[in-house]
């Protein structure tokens, strides 16, 4: 019988240090049955600190429907991880008022091999960006713009 992925996913509307998140969560996995997976898949992202045009960015705003957004992750980290084999999937995401170079977005994923793990981590982080339930505003000169699309890879 399949073992279902252990999902921890989390919104948080204040800053979060990753490398403490991503001990807590290495932790919890070591507990499990049989240990650590063999293999673990890293990314953080942070707040740039300008916008499209090159102007200093004073912070990026992310709005969203609570329950709507958080069901679209977890069914997004689900689907991944069951599509790539990963044992577990943790995604730490901010919501609210992110200023540049606090971490906006982090995604760990474990698994038997690397090859699951990275490409587990990689469509995840994309379906993220593209499909994940954020409206975001950068803030820059005073003025709040919305954007109308995501950043390229």
């Amino acid at each position: 019988m399949e073992r279902s992925p252990l999902l921890d996913v989390q919104l948080q509307p204040e800053p979060f240090e990753p490398l403490q998140a991503l001990a807590s969560w290495q932790t919890r996995l070591a507990l499990l049955p049989g240990g650590p997976a063999a293999a673990e898949n890293l990314f953080v992202g942070r707040v740039r600190g300008c916008n499209a045009a090159g102007e200093p960015l004073e912070a990026l705003e992310l709005e969203h429907d609570p329950a709507m957004t958080e069901a679209c992750i977890v069914a997004l980290a689900e689907y991944t991880a069951q599509r790539h084999g990963a044992t577990a999937v943790l995604v730490r995401h901010r919501i609210g008022r992110v200023l540049p170079g606090e971490a906006i977005v982090l995604v760990a994923v474990a698994a038997d091999r690397r090859g699951p793990a990275q490409r587990c981590g990689q469509e995840l982080l994309e379906a993220l960006k593209h499909e994940a339930p954020f409206w975001k505003r950068e803030w820059s000169g005073g003025r709040g713009t919305w954007l109308q699309g995501n950043t390229p890879m």
